[in-house]
């Protein structure tokens, strides 16, 4: 025999119901004799709810009455044949009636006791369970209407009844060899005491109905059917990335049930697990889908973890004091007083010195909890050995699950470095000596991003999402999603990485989207959707959706967004930028950023602000790491510069290349922004800081290029109208360095601490005589590298070497 039992959403509906039908008969006409447990159509418990305080509060409820009966006339309506219909309508018509007389005797009496109530809540099953079993009669007759308060026998502890075991054995077993062949149709949810009296067995009554079912009558399963496909990893409504698990005990069943999994409820499990009966969690809407299996023992997982669950919503109470320091009996104090009054403990944490004490309690019940404490403890408090109880508020639990982490060392690290990387601050702690869960309280605004946060970081085969907030959308911007969107597929595939772009902004708006926006259309989003662009709102509004592995993209040549860079590490969120400003701002600057970087635990990576698409800025930071001691380095680090030179040569004027390199798009507008020195001073100073050297710009000895008459021109066709009358000043640079065998190099050096940029004069044995085109070069001489320097040379400007580094240094964060 195999018990199937269907939730409220299964039968909610003629097309989720014909669902039903079709799941039952296949297991019937496959040989296996089904028994089926059926709920409330989905809403009517709630419904009975309200109407039964509605009629205490002396409130109508006719209209709520008359709709739970249209609900239920509309199937029969749709489902079955017309001649069949006039019997089940009134059965129908009959049980509605007795429930308005119930709720009328509430209306007068004014009062709802637990006993009624449970009655009034009864009727939901009932009606649910006649009208299916009445629709399968059309097609295999056997089907039977079994109301299950007849047979499952509890105590009077109406609202959560206890079951009477014995009595219930016997009567069930009676009831199998009485309708032996028969398709029974059982009320979930309900049962009745020694006089009859209806009772419910309290959350998850249906699947604990179930089970008991399947425990008397040596089920083969018990197949719950609902709406999700089986239990997955974590909750699919918070982390987008959760999927079934095929097999699980019922231990990790239960602690996944018991932190806030809703799809079963623990106590279902006790009967199965006591009879070691598998218990199959099914979709009804994807019965195609073989959902999950719970069973005596787990299954070897690839996994270290089975599932990550959560209680979104709990208050945690502290107790201190040396009163109960070598204080034998005082937590078996404490718990039963909780207990007896039915304050349930969710989790409990003491700390060695037995001088606190944290345990967390649902909300509802945390002021009555420090009431009796109060009053139990009340010597103790007055004389000053405990302190007054104190109450944490909106807070939430997260749990990891599995029977793996007893033979997988790191768990907790592996747990607590994915929440501090998020700046997830852990409130406090619990882990059982099974080791198959271990628990955190944490704050309630953060358990989305640290459900997600965690889930990444347990199961490795997954994807690990960055979520993108980018500032700048000219060149390098645009570039950059270009590049973004052309890569998607080969991150996944090959790194594990999915990028999601979910802000953007420029000078003028800015758009968000949490599942990610679009980039082969970001343009028209953000033209269309975006609002008036503010950089402070852009900054809230990503620590608003305090989503994990955020990145904080700076794509502009502005001072403003380098401003909110600290603010942006203490909420936890990396920084990758191609702006110099921050870096090569004061030291001070500087050196704080790098610090709070590295105190909260987030990457700041600008691998462009030195040279482009080069890996210069991480060569360095290798060698320093390795141990290795920079003893010179010298660089070109100007893209325009390098071309400027590398072009000034033969019968080339200077005015010519320069007023050719502006029209291919190397210069800046006024190209005395690059031959003035400053940008690739601000790389020069940027290595420097790097390498150790608390320099600022000052302490730069800047050579010139130009002529002072051509700095100090008051507009740019001023400065080449007197560029070209300091032709032969450059024309005897160039004769000299060609008599020489020489080619003339704006070159940067950082030697004992001194950093210098000057031009010179290099001949064929030095490694930046052959530089060719736009290229970047530097040299690296180190203890390691002497005789023969490390050198990296590459191209030095354009949007599409300078984005693909942007895009390596956020690949770099995801990894």
């Amino acid at each position: 025999m195999k018990i199937l039992k269907f939730g409220g959403t299964s039968v909610g509906s003629v097309e989720s119901i014909q669902a039903v039908l079709q799941i039952v008969k296949q297991t019937y006409e496959s040989g296996e004799q089904p028994l089926v447990v059926l709920s409330a159509m989905s809403g009517i418990t709630n419904l009975l709810t309200k109407m039964a305080e509605d009629a205490a509060a002396g409130l109508p409820f006719m209209d709520d009455l008359k709709s739970l009966e249209t609900k239920h006339f509309d199937v029969v309506k749709k489902l079955i044949a017309v001649k069949y219909q006039n019997p089940v309508l009134t059965k129908l018509k009959l049980l509605v009636n007795e429930l308005e007389d119930l709720l009328q005797g509430v209306f007068a009496l004014r009062e709802l006791s637990l006993q009624s109530k449970d009655l009034i809540l009864s009727y939901g099953e009932r009606c649910s369970n006649y009208l299916v079993s009445k629709i399968m009669e059309q097609e295999i007759p056997e089907s039977e209407y079994i109301n299950a308060s007849y047979y499952i026998k509890t105590d009077s502890n109406f609202g959560n009844a206890h079951l009477n075991e014995t009595l219930t054995n016997q009567l069930i077993q009676a009831l199998a060899q009485t309708h032996s062949g028969k398709l029974l149709f059982v009320t979930g949810f309900i049962g009745s005491n020694e006089q009859g009296r209806v009772t419910t067995l309290g959350r998850g009554g249906s699947d604990y109905t179930a089970a008991i079912f399947g425990s008397v009558l040596n089920a083969s399963a018990i197949e719950i059917w609902t709406d999700v496909n089986g239990m997955l990893t974590a909750d699919p409504r918070v982390v987008k990335k959760a999927f079934s698990l095929p097999v699980l005990s019922y231990t990790e069943a239960m602690e996944l049930s018991y932190f806030g999994a809703k799809v079963i409820y623990p106590p279902t499990m006790v009967p199965a697990f006591m009879k070691k009966i598998p218990i199959v969690i099914r979709n009804t809407f994807q019965p195609e889908f073989a959902g999950t299996r719970i069973q005596f023992e787990s299954e070897k997982s690839g996994y270290p973890i089975k599932g990550i669950s959560s209680i979104s919503d709990v208050s945690v109470i502290n107790l201190t004091g040396s009163g109960m320091v070598g204080k034998s009996g005082f937590s078996g104090r404490l718990f039963t007083l909780l207990a007896r009054e039915q304050i349930n403990v969710i989790l409990i944490t003491q700390s060695s010195s037995e001088h606190s004490i944290t345990f967390a309690v649902n909300p509802n019940d945390a002021h009555k909890a420090v009431q009796l404490i109060n009053t139990e403890f009340e010597l103790e408090l007055l004389a000053n050995k405990l302190s007054v109880p104190v109450i944490e508020v909106d807070l939430g639990i997260l749990a990891i699950v599995g029977e793996n982490m007893k033979r997988t060392p790191g768990m907790s690290g592996r747990l607590f470095h994915a929440l501090g990387r998020n700046g997830i601050n852990v409130r406090a702690i619990a882990q059982g000596s099974s080791e198959f869960n271990i628990s955190v309280i944490i704050n309630k605004e953060d358990l989305a991003k640290a459900l997600n946060a965690v889930h990444d970081a347990f199961f490795a085969e997954l994807k690990k999402t960055l979520y993108v907030f980018n500032v700048g959308t000219g060149n390098i911007g645009a570039t950059l999603f270009k590049q973004l969107h052309k890569q998607h597929d080969f991150l996944l595939e090959q790194n594990d990485i999915e990028i999601k772009v979910v802000g953007i902004s420029n000078s003028r708006k800015m758009v968000f989207n949490q599942e990610g926006i679009d980039l082969s259309e970001w343009q028209e989003q953000l033209e269309n959707e975006g609002t008036a662009a503010d950089l402070g709102s852009f900054i809230q509004a990503m620590q608003a959706m305090n989503l994990p592995n955020c990145v904080f993209i700076d794509n502009t040549a502005s001072k403003l967004p380098s401003t909110y860079y600290e603010e942006i590490f203490k909420s936890n969120i990396s920084v990758v930028t191609c702006n110099k400003i921050a870096n090569s701002g004061s030291y001070e600057q500087y050196k704080c950023l790098h610090e709070t970087a590295r105190k909260h635990g987030v990457d700041f990576f600008y691998e462009t602000n030195v040279g482009a698409g080069l890996p210069i800025v991480r060569v360095l930071k290798d060698l320093m790491l390795s141990g290795d001691r920079i003893l010179r380095i010298e660089a070109i680090l100007s893209g325009t510069i390098s071309y400027i030179f590398n072009n000034f040569k033969g019968d080339a004027s200077f005015y010519d290349v320069v007023k050719k390199a502006q029209e291919l798009g190397y210069t800046e507008p006024d190209p005395r922004d690059d031959l003035g020195g400053i940008d690739f001073m601000r790389k020069m100073l940027i290595l420097a800081r790097d390498a150790g050297y608390p320099l600022e710009s000052a302490d730069v000895q800047l050579g010139n290029i130009l002529p002072e008459r051509c700095l100090q021109a008051s507009t740019v066709d001023e400065f080449y109208t007197e560029l070209l009358k300091a032709e032969d000043y450059f024309n005897q640079l160039k004769k000299d360095a060609e008599e020489q065998g020489k080619v003339i190099r704006y070159i940067g050096s950082l030697e004992n601490g001194e950093v210098k940029i000057s031009l010179q004069m290099v001949d064929e044995q030095h490694p930046f005589y052959a530089l060719s085109g736009s290229d970047n070069i530097i040299s690296f001489c180190t203890e390691r590298y002497k005789d023969r320097p490390l050198v990296v040379k590459g191209p030095g400007a354009g949007a599409e070497v300078t984005a693909a580094g942007v895009f390596a240094d956020l690949v770099n964060v995801g990894a």
